[in-house]
């Protein structure tokens, strides 16, 4: 067992841990938190990608034991403080960048992690930074969009479906 001390989404944790523990499951089965999806297990897909000290990680890919001290940001920490939609993902609404959203918690914090470390990124910008997360659904124009409206720099936040 493994002693571990975080802070997930602004909230200081401390737990016992099996060293084996990826940082997936401790999410999902420890802290109850299941917006981080597991699409692949593999870190194929992107649908566990979180922050780590503001940093994007695939959260199957790392073991929680090797992240005692760090600041965690899962899907659930990105909604505003009265529990509305944080930017990032109200835009995702408003651009349709969403259908079943399995994808989505994962293509939202990718998102954060782009725009904190580059505020008005290009629409090249923006699809090379989502190269690690798959969507099945959307064709990705509408994420892309949704990308660009929570950066500011959208024509419209109203996008409709491309078909």
């Amino acid at each position: 067992m493994h002693k571990l001390t975080m802070v997930v989404n602004g909230q200081q944790m401390t737990a016992e841990i099996e060293a084996r523990t990826l940082l997936s499951g401790f999410l999902r089965d420890r802290l109850g938190l299941t917006g981080t999806h597991i699409g692949c297990d593999t870190s194929q897909c992107g649908a566990c990608m979180v922050l780590v000290n503001g940093q994007a990680v695939k959260a199957c890919s790392v073991l929680a034991a090797d992240l005692d001290g760090v600041e965690v940001t899962t899907i659930e920490g990105m909604a505003n403080p009265d529990g509305s939609l944080g930017h990032i993902q109200q835009a995702f609404q408003d651009c349709h960048g969403l259908q079943c959203g399995f994808c989505t918690p994962g293509m939202v914090m990718s998102t954060a992690a782009l725009l904190a470390e580059n505020p008005k990124p290009t629409e090249d910008e923006v699809r090379h930074s989502l190269e690690g997360n798959i969507c099945r659904c959307t064709g990705y124009q509408n994420i892309v969009r949704a990308v660009m409206a929570a950066s500011g720099q959208d024509q419209g936040t109203k996008a409709t479906a491309h078909v």
